[in-house]
């Protein structure tokens, strides 16, 4: 008994003195570090150039940006040349899960024909497109009848199983029964055919909507207020936005018509998509209600070119230069504008830059132009802090073309470059630029 008792005791004081031991502690792993140098750098707020500029990234985060900023050591360096670095670029209305074929039925067919496992795989491809293309972020509005598979693709994204941009996302959007895609289904089939969007009809569906697409990971509520005419009510759109804004997440409203957009801007969205009927006093209310437009100017003027139908084309004349003089009102206005594609079909995916030249080309000098794929967007989706600038504290989202995108917008359809989180995911700006300090 007393031996078993001394070996207790022994026992026990090793323990002890094991315990007051000081533990070694592994070393905190040294942060990965990597610079990129070109011959300018774009100063999106200011729209100018940088020269001689540098970009540091340690662990994903801007640390310094600038004119002569030096390469600590130990850092990756990738040196650019004479180049121009630009923060990635922010679409913010992009349908990653579309890629639906350019004719009459191309629509009602995907539905259709398409699962949505191979819808998602559609969108796993376009999202590789668009970031390749250097838009490192997204706001996706609306998955186009694939259901919740844009919040499976983001989720895919943020764990590294996929290659793509920054999604936020819309889920199946919400829109007035009978208004919306597919238009012409047989009636007797019209509650077993997939819809291009969750229809609703009266004030609780809509606010059932908004619960359940919030409830299935939505980062933003995309809500159709006219398809020609006015569909959903104010009362309708009001519920959709008030437990949107209950969440902190935002309302994207499709509008065209002078009465739609008036009716979701009473309602409280966030932002207006399209506007492409809007007048001068639909857009000064839009101003008045901090309310962004977000432009999809683009596809009306692709759709012009490849029309041959004299009543069509005079049509899509009226809305491209409608779009002209309200982009001037709107620059008079101060009213904010964020660049958007609306890219639908596969030969559309990863050409979302198309809109930027499109905006300039109708007016919007350069600056401004990139501005709205940058820090306007960035503001719009909530991220100002974090998106669109080259600067300390933002994610090391950096993107580079060979020319100055101030002289020729064009260059943004032309991105050699492209760093997501301080990880190169493009580089076709030279070879032995990669050096090691």
């Amino acid at each position: 008994m007393l031996r078993r008792m001394a070996r207790f005791a022994l026992t026990t004081t090793i323990i002890i003195i094991i315990a007051l031991v000081p533990v070694a502690r592994a070393a905190a792993p040294a942060p990965h570090v990597v610079v990129v140098r070109a011959a300018r750098m774009l100063d999106v707020k200011a729209g100018r150039l940088v020269r001689d500029a540098a970009v540091v990234v340690s662990d994903g985060v801007i640390t310094a940006a600038g004119h002569g900023v030096a390469a600590p050591a130990g850092a990756t360096v990738i040196d650019l040349g004479d180049a121009t670095l630009l923060p990635g670029l922010i679409d913010c209305h992009t349908h990653l899960m579309a890629r639906m074929a350019a004719t009459p039925d191309g629509y009602t067919l995907a539905l259709a024909e398409k699962s949505q496992a191979f819808r998602a795989l559609e969108g796993a491809a376009n999202a590789r497109a668009t970031l390749h293309a250097g838009f490192t972020a997204v706001r996706d509005v609306e998955s186009e009848g694939s259901g919740y598979a844009d919040v499976a693709l983001r989720d895919a994204i943020n764990q590294g199983l996929v290659e793509g941009p920054r999604m936020l996302v819309a889920t199946r959007g919400i829109a007035a029964v009978g208004s919306y895609f597919p238009f012409g289904v047989a009636p007797e089939l019209a509650d077993r055919f997939p819809t291009g969007a969750q229809m609703v009809s009266g004030v609780e569906e809509a606010r059932r909507a908004a619960r359940e697409q919030l409830g299935h990971g939505a980062d933003l509520i995309k809500i159709y207020a006219d398809w020609e005419t006015p569909t959903l009510t104010v009362d309708e759109l009001r519920v959709v936005v008030e437990e949107a804004h209950k969440h902190g997440k935002k309302v994207a409203a499709h509008a065209d018509s002078v009465a739609g957009i008036r009716n979701a801007v009473a309602a409280g969205v966030d932002s207006i998509e399209h506007a492409s009927d809007a007048d001068a006093a639909t857009l000064a209310l839009m101003k008045q209600k901090n309310v962004v437009w977000v432009t999809t100017r683009a596809a009306f003027a692709q759709e012009l070119a490849k029309t041959t139908e004299p009543e069509a084309r005079a049509w899509l004349e009226r809305v491209v230069e409608r779009g002209r003089a309200n982009l001037a009102t709107a620059r008079k206005l101060g009213l904010r504008i964020a660049a958007g594609y609306d890219a639908s079909s596969g030969e559309d995916q990863g050409h979302n830059a198309r809109e930027l030249v499109e905006l300039h080309r109708l007016g919007v000098p350069a600056a401004e132009v990139i501005r709205a794929a940058t820090v306007n967007a960035a503001a719009l989706v909530g991220r100002a802090d974090r998106w669109g600038a080259l600067e300390k504290g933002h994610v090391g989202d950096v993107i580079a073309v060979a020319g100055d995108p101030l002289a020729d917008i064009g260059e943004l359809e032309r991105v050699r470059f492209v760093m997501k989180g301080g990880v190169v995911v493009e580089n076709t700006l030279g070879e032995n630029r990669l050096l090691k300090k």
